[in-house]
């Protein structure tokens, strides 16, 4: 690979790989100029998920779409990126970095290959990548959780206290007891953001594993010597116990370490120079907090279909264990601090639930209900909602808990139901945030990015109303590919750490919600109502009151809010 020269641009690319696409981000190492970017849309099953509609908790991936789809957004990238400036030359992208969505493994054999490739397992729906969203594994997610308690209850430290349906182990010992001619030919279990790296660099046959996907869904840490140990997996299931051997020893490492170089037949299929600097790969969310400024005291909410939260504290300071959130571990964010996780299993989901499912073929649009839902005042559609329709991921992690709408009359409107279900999510958000600060997690600013953060001011401005605090909008509209990027950049010597990547590579925030005091001070007695619901359906506690009593204050609420 020939090196630019020291007074030419030198970029990076970033591969940011969501639930329905797979985007390439070309951009500046030395400014947050964003040359040029491309979206390649998942060609298999329903925006890219393969279904059942038999088992409404499975989602699965077809690996091959990853790989189709990678060729052509990083093509499209780099043909934008000459059509915007001429002088651009490939020679110029000095790194690369890949996020993808988690727990999301995939099957491989012997060679690092994913079964899916294979002819056999081509179709099998058991051979494909098991996407985040796929609950299919709750009972084994229950019985990994419940045995941990028994025999090494520091394991459910990092993890908030249960294991989640939606990460690694769980979905490796549904696979082992409901697929068992899939496991026989499996020899790995990795997450794809591990394997992408090991394809692009060709070490699919010894792949790096990153800690950010290890420590927040693998139960990896240091303080038991990495992976839960062999005895622990053999109580379980012996395949869970043979793939434990695959991972014994393998090198981990934190993002923006080097995973390998760009091999030579993937940069003549890209277009790109061979020998490229290839990043660890990470989760979307936290890669997006990276590419959104993430520090000390800021929780970055990357706001899509879910909603993931993320959190750093300083490394040195003891990290308090706190209950029923997804993940905690050292250097999965940021060097030298702790990464915090948490989220919400349904967000942009549900407001797509209500406008193109239940309300589908009707005049109503997501624009024309937030038009209408921003006229409301806090507690005047008299309605109350919990945010479950696809689980709780935090504080309850429990997949099986449903949604609840209460309050509704025979006057109640779309855009009524439209605005409740928006602050339902932003209640469950403020459980979220309360429960780390009382464990003494600093939080003073949010910032959030994905789509519903660059799409919809009525939603950020109720978002800061509830929580209280002042919430920004990511400068970028691509932070997840950003936060890649930079660890492009590291991976390849340009910056010394990701903190000096941030500095150079991205913009300040300029679009900011402040709350508004008499909105906060509205919303209040409306988030004690969500409380007692979410406390009571959730199994916390019994209700400080019953449950006739919340629909009664709820049209008390009503009522104050027109008088008012």
């Amino acid at each position: 690979m020939e090196k630019p020269s020291a007074n030419s641009p030198t970029y990076s690319l970033g591969l940011d790989y969501g639930t329905s696409s797979v985007r390439a981000l070309i951009t500046s190492t030395r400014s947050a100029n964003a040359l040029s970017s491309a979206v390649c849309g998942y060609a298999h099953g329903e925006d890219g998920i393969l279904l059942d509609s038999n088992d409404p908790d499975l989602a699965r991936q077809a690996p091959l779409d990853y790989l189709t789809c990678a060729k052509k957004a990083i093509r499209e990238s780099i043909a934008q990126a000459k059509a915007k400036d001429p002088s651009f030359d490939v020679s110029q992208i000095v790194g690369l970095g890949v996020d993808t969505t988690g727990s999301t493994p995939i099957p491989v054999n012997r060679k690092g290959q994913a079964l899916a490739l294979t002819p056999a397992f081509a179709e099998h729906i058991g051979a494909q990548a098991w996407l985040w969203k796929d609950h299919t594994a709750a009972e084994e997610a229950q019985e990994i959780s419940e045995h941990a308690r028994n025999r090494h209850p520091e394991y459910l430290e990092s993890c908030g206290g249960s294991y989640s349906s939606e990460w690694f182990w769980a979905k490796l010992l549904k696979m082992a007891r409901e697929h068992p001619e899939v496991v026989e030919q499996t020899h790995g279990w990795i997450e794809i953001c591990d394997w992408i790296p090991a394809v692009l660099t060709g070490n699919t046959n010894r792949p790096i594993r990153g800690i950010c996907a290890a420590g927040h869904k693998g139960l990896y840490h240091a303080r038991w010597g990495g992976y839960p140990e062999r005895p622990f997996w053999e109580g379980l299931h012996p395949e869970c116990a043979r793939i434990w051997d695959t991972l014994k020893g393998c090198q981990v490492q934190v993002v923006g370490q080097v995973a390998g170089r760009l091999s030579p037949s993937w940069a003549l299929e890209c277009g790109l120079a061979s020998g490229i600097p290839v990043s660890t790969g990470a989760l979307d969310a936290h890669m997006g907090a990276v590419g959104s400024g993430i520090q000390p005291g800021t929780m970055v909410k990357i706001m899509g279909t879910s909603t993931c939260d993320i959190v750093v504290a300083p490394l040195h300071d003891p990290l308090p264990y706190i209950t029923g959130l997804c993940g905690m571990a050292p250097e999965t964010v940021l060097p030298n601090c702790h990464g915090i996780e948490a989220g919400q299993s349904a967000v942009g989901d549900l407001f797509h639930w209500w406008t193109d499912c239940l309300l589908e073929g009707s005049a109503h649009t997501h624009d024309s209900l937030s038009q209408q839902a921003s006229t409301l005042r806090p507690g005047q559609s008299g309605l109350l909602a919990l945010d479950w329709n696809n689980g709780n991921r935090s504080l309850l992690c429990d997949p099986q808990l449903s949604g609840l709408l209460l309050g509704q009359t025979l006057h109640t409107k779309a855009h009524e139901v439209y605005r409740a279900l928006i602050e339902a999510t932003a209640f469950g958000a403020r459980m979220i945030i309360d429960q780390m600060k009382s464990s003494g997690i600093l939080i003073d600013t949010v910032v959030a990015c994905g789509g519903l953060a660059d799409k919809n001011p009525m939603i950020m401005q109720i978002y800061a109303d509830i929580l209280g605090l002042r919430l920004c909008c990511s400068a970028s509209e691509q932070t997840c590919a950003l936060g890649s990027a930079m660890a492009g950049s590291v991976a390849a010597g340009f910056h010394p750490d990701i903190q000096t990547a941030q500095r150079s590579m991205m913009s300040a925030h300029e679009k900011c919600y402040t709350p508004n005091p008499e909105a906060t001070k509205a919303y209040d007695p409306l988030f004690f109502l969500y409380r007692q619901l979410h406390d009571s359906f959730g199994g916390v506690n019994a209700s400080s009151i019953g449950m006739g009593e919340v629909m009664k204050e709820l049209i008390h609420q009503r009522r104050l809010s027109f008088n008012g």
